[in-house]
Formats: C-alpha cells, sequence, structure tokens
C-alpha cells in the first residue's frame, strides 16, 4: 500500500523531498546551463564559449542584441497591467469597485511596477518569466494583503514531466541563507540542523548547488498538492526544508490545505512554448547565433585591419642587404646587391560585399526582433503627425504587443488568485478610496461583503470578470487621440466640454472648471470650417 504523506513521519517526507529535488535538479542541469548562457549573451560577454586560440586577437562585441531587448523592453514597459474589475451583476457593482481599490492598493504597496520590469527581462531574456501570488500580514500596516511577486527563474523548480504546473508532483523555490539566519529564525529545530545533504552535488555543472557556501545553507520551499478522490479537487500544502529536516508545514495549522483555490500559487508565462515542456525560449535562443556571427565578422575586419596596418617585407640573400639594417629607419642609405629581392607584401582588403553583409545581420535582428525605427520612436520620410507616428508604431510592434498580451493574460490570472487570497485571508477592515461619480471617498473592505447568502444560508462567492489595461499611455498614443477629439471638435460632431473631457493634457481639470462655470451649451458647437462648409452646400 503506497504510503501518504499524511501518514509519512517528518523524517520520512524530508528523505522523500530531497529525493524528488535531486530529480528535478538534475533534469534542470542543461536548463541552467541555458539560462547562464542567454544571460551571458545578454550581458555580451558571449566570447566566454568560444576556445581562445590567440591571447591577443580581437573579441568584439557589438550589443544589437542586448539593444533589441532593451528596445522591446521599453515597448513592454509602457504596458504596465492595471486590473479592472467588473462584477457578475449589477447588484455587486458597490463590491467590485471596492475589490478593484483594494487589489491597486495592494500593487502599489508591493510596487508591482518593479517586479513587471524584472518579469520583462525574465521573459524576453530567459524566455519564460513566472509570478508568485500570496498574502503578507505585514503589507498595509500590519492590516496585511495579498501580494503578486516576482520569482527568479533560476531559483524554481518546476515537474520536468509536466507542460502545465499545476499538473507538477511538486514545486520548489530555493535559495542560500547564511546559517545564523536559519538559527535565527528557527531556534527550535537550531539544534537538530545538521549538515546540508545537498552540499555534495551530483550535478557538477550547477554552479549555484556547489559553490562554497561553507556558512550558508539551501533553504527549500516544497509546495505540493494532493488530490481527494472524495471531493474530486485538490488541497495544495507548502513545507520549508533545510538541512536535512523539515522546519515548517502547513498542514500542521491548515490540514485542507494551505489555500482554498487548491492550486499552485504561481503563474508561469512562456515567451515562445517549448513542445512537451511547461518552459519557453526567449530573444537570445532566438537571434544569439546571428549575434555571434556577427561579432565573428568583425573580428574578421578586425584582424584584417591590424594585418593590413604593418606591411611585410620579403627579403631574400642575393638582395645583399642586412635585415637589421633594413629595420633601421633613421638611416638614409642602405647598401645591398640587387633590389630585385625585396619585396613589399601587403594584406589585401576584405571584399565590400562582407562588409554590406555585416551591416545587413544587424538590421535583419532588428526588423525580425521587432526593434526596428518605428518602435524605437524613429520616423523617417517626412511623417510628424502623431496619429501617423502611432500607426507605424503600432504596425512595427507586432512582437512586443503579442508579448504584451501574454504578460496581461498572466497578470489577469494572478489577479484573479490574488482575488481569491483576499476573500480568504483578510481578517481586518481594510480602508481604500473608491472613485464614485467622479469623487473619491474612503470606504472599509470588509472581505466577508465578497460572498452572498443563499438558500439555507450558504454563502456562495462573488464572482468577477477581470480584464486588463495599461496604467499609462504613450505619448504618441495620447497625441494621436487629442488629434481625434480635436477633429470631432473641428466638424461639429461633439461639444468642446466633450472634447476636453475625452483628451489628456496637464491642466485638463482647470480647463473643465472653467468650462462649466461658462455653462456650455448642450448642443454640438458649429466651428467656423464646419459653417463654411455649410455654406458651400447651399450654394
Amino acid at each position: 500500500m503506497k504510503q501518504t504523506k499524511q501518514s509519512q513521519t517528518p523524517r520520512q517526507f524530508a528523505e522523500n523531498a530531497y529525493a524528488l529535488f535531486r530529480q528535478y535538479r538534475s533534469a534542470y542541469v542543461k536548463e541552467w546551463q541555458r539560462l547562464s548562457h542567454c544571460e551571458r549573451m545578454y550581458r555580451g560577454d558571449h566570447w566566454y564559449d568560444v576556445p581562445q586560440e590567440d591571447p591577443n586577437e580581437p573579441r568584439p562585441v557589438t550589443p544589437i542584441l542586448q539593444s533589441t531587448i532593451e528596445n522591446i523592453s521599453a515597448d513592454l514597459m509602457e504596458q504596465v497591467p492595471e486590473a479592472v474589475i467588473r462584477p457578475e451583476s449589477a447588484a455587486d457593482g458597490e463590491i467590485a469597485r471596492i475589490v478593484e481599490a483594494v487589489i491597486a492598493r495592494n500593487h502599489d504597496a508591493a510596487s508591482y511596477a518593479e517586479e513587471y520590469r524584472k518579469l520583462v527581462h525574465d521573459l524576453l531574456v530567459s524566455g519564460y518569466c513566472v509570478q508568485e501570488v500570496g498574502y503578507d500580514g505585514e503589507l498595509n500596516g500590519g492590516l496585511g494583503g495579498a501580494f503578486v511577486r516576482h520569482v527568479d527563474v533560476r531559483n524554481i523548480l518546476f515537474d520536468p514531466l509536466c507542460c502545465d504546473i499545476q499538473d507538477s508532483r511538486g514545486i520548489f523555490k530555493f535559495s542560500l541563507r547564511p546559517k545564523e539566519w536559519v538559527r535565527a529564525h528557527y531556534p527550535e529545530k537550531a539544534a537538530l540542523i545538521t549538515e546540508d545533504p545537498m552540499a555534495v552535488a551530483d550535478a557538477p555543472e550547477d554552479e549555484l548547488l556547489i559553490a562554497d557556501r561553507a556558512d550558508s545553507l539551501l533553504l527549500l520551499e516544497y509546495w505540493y498538492r494532493e488530490y481527494d478522490a472524495n471531493t474530486g479537487s485538490h488541497a495544495v500544502h507548502m513545507a520549508i526544508l533545510c538541512g536535512g529536516i523539515v522546519l515548517e508545514d502547513s498542514r500542521t495549522q491548515k490540514p485542507e490545505g494551505y489555500f482554498a483555490h487548491g492550486e499552485y500559487p504561481f503563474v508561469l508565462t512562456p515567451l515562445y512554448p517549448r513542445k512537451g515542456s511547461a518552459l519557453g525560449f526567449g530573444i537570445v535562443d532566438l537571434f544569439g547565433e546571428q549575434q555571434r556571427y556577427a561579432d565573428k565578422l568583425d573580428q574578421i575586419v578586425l584582424k584584417n585591419a591590424l594585418m593590413a596596418s604593418r606591411n611585410k617585407l620579403l627579403l631574400t640573400d642575393a638582395s645583399g642587404f642586412d635585415e637589421a639594417d633594413l629595420r633601421d629607419w633613421s638611416k638614409e642609405v642602405h647598401v645591398g646587391e640587387s633590389l630585385s629581392g625585396i619585396t613589399w607584401f601587403s594584406t589585401p582588403p576584405l571584399p565590400q560585399y562582407l562588409i554590406a553583409y555585416i551591416r545587413a545581420i544587424r538590421e535583419d535582428i532588428k526588423e525580425e526582433s521587432g526593434a526596428n525605427d518605428a518602435s524605437r520612436g524613429t520616423a523617417g520620410n517626412g511623417v510628424t503627425a502623431a496619429s501617423a507616428i502611432e500607426a507605424l508604431r503600432e504596425a512595427s510592434t507586432k512582437r512586443a504587443r503579442m508579448a504584451t498580451d501574454q504578460l496581461h493574460e498572466a497578470f489577469r490570472k494572478a489577479v484573479r488568485m490574488e482575488i481569491e487570497v483576499e476573500r480568504e485571508f483578510n481578517f481586518y477592515l481594510r480602508p481604500v478610496t473608491v472613485t464614485v461619480d467622479g469623487r473619491q471617498q474612503e470606504v472599509l473592505f470588509d472581505s466577508a461583503a465578497m460572498n452572498r447568502s443563499a438558500l439555507g444560508g450558504v454563502l456562495l462567492p462573488i464572482e468577477f470578470s477581470i480584464s486588463i489595461k495599461a496604467v499609462q499611455k504613450t505619448r504618441f498614443a495620447i497625441a494621436a487621440q487629442n488629434e481625434l477629439m480635436l477633429h470631432l471638435l473641428d466638424l461639429g460632431v461633439i461639444p468642446p466640454d466633450q472634447a476636453i473631457a475625452l483628451m489628456e493634457f496637464e491642466g485638463k481639470e482647470q480647463v473643465l472648471k472653467n468650462l462649466e462655470s461658462g455653462k456650455p451649451s448642450e448642443e454640438p458647437a458649429a466651428s467656423p470650417k464646419f459653417r463654411q462648409k455649410e455654406k458651400r452646400n447651399a450654394v
């Protein structure tokens, strides 16, 4: 009969957990090598992988790939997501506004914009990014709050046999902690902690685990799920292990499961999905070889330039000239037998098509990756209108938009999980600010209001519809929108107050107040151009 985790002793549980971690670690060796290679390519340190035949040969690096990633990253950073929460029914409109304000407050307290920047880097360079959803009782001045945080892809392991992380046998987060930190946080277990069983790794390529860490211990955060056939649901648990023993186990306080939603609290987003894996490939995997070839060609050009800068003199014995005498450029007269024995040998220049090919490779990387001139904010051919520039950017940033959609969808999943965490863990009334009819007012958030009473006194959770929008539009998009509003005003389609309300510029509130004090008419005011057009039509 198979032994369940509940029936295992703490020692057996720890041994099984470490055995599963070893399986994951062995499967992740090549993945960690790939992640290290991608980071080196991003930094321009990819010559590290090339054997050094001549220590003096040039090793140039043109940051095409880094520039490409940074330009796409800049596009993604202009699309920092914000959750818009709508109610399931009209009667739940008030609680939906409050929940939306709570989620926004959580993200502001946890500095989600900074977390998003890390996610963008991992997505583009490493090929996938990971977000964790949980509850932190220290947020909001000790009142607590849910969070969505970035997890470094180098410090988390998913089941290598699964394409969906929710099907994993377990998920490991790990980090190195000083021994003093472990003793201070777990004083009752300090005497039981022995030498780290992972100190001697059987994966030699694993630089993190086999690093010199005499004063550190490997801390494992082990998440696992168990299926209950009677209820048809999963229960997720979490245990912290270090030094071969179990420091914490969530089953002690919550045997029914750490989270009521029964899912692993992680959202993994691959940029370019891999077949048979939950992980993905990134920009470096797709365009890294082009970068290396471009730098290799640069090396050839530089070596040719160095060789061409020092012409060689071929000298035969029949010439009668002394080699050392010819080396002395201070002399005006050299004595020899025959000039026919002296020949200057110069390195021939490289063909011009090679130089053009180097330039073409760099342009191909930029164009194919989406980091072209239009996406960089450069527009040629006399394009000056903001709407035209925005249209060019929209057409040229398809890859960035695809990555934005993936990040926003992952954020939507994380927010849905975050709402469930707030529903389960929030115990204190928290003040939040909501906007009602254009005015801000402070209300108290009570998680009990997220449930509705049904027949028999059963509480049913209120469902919400979640959509994602960007926190801030680009300046080109704002200028294009303002141009459109001015055009509609010029045609007399909308009155000035509506046009200004739909525009975005600094000082808009004061302009609207001035219009309100002047009491503009309800009917759209015809502009001079519109009146001239009507006169021409009448004639």
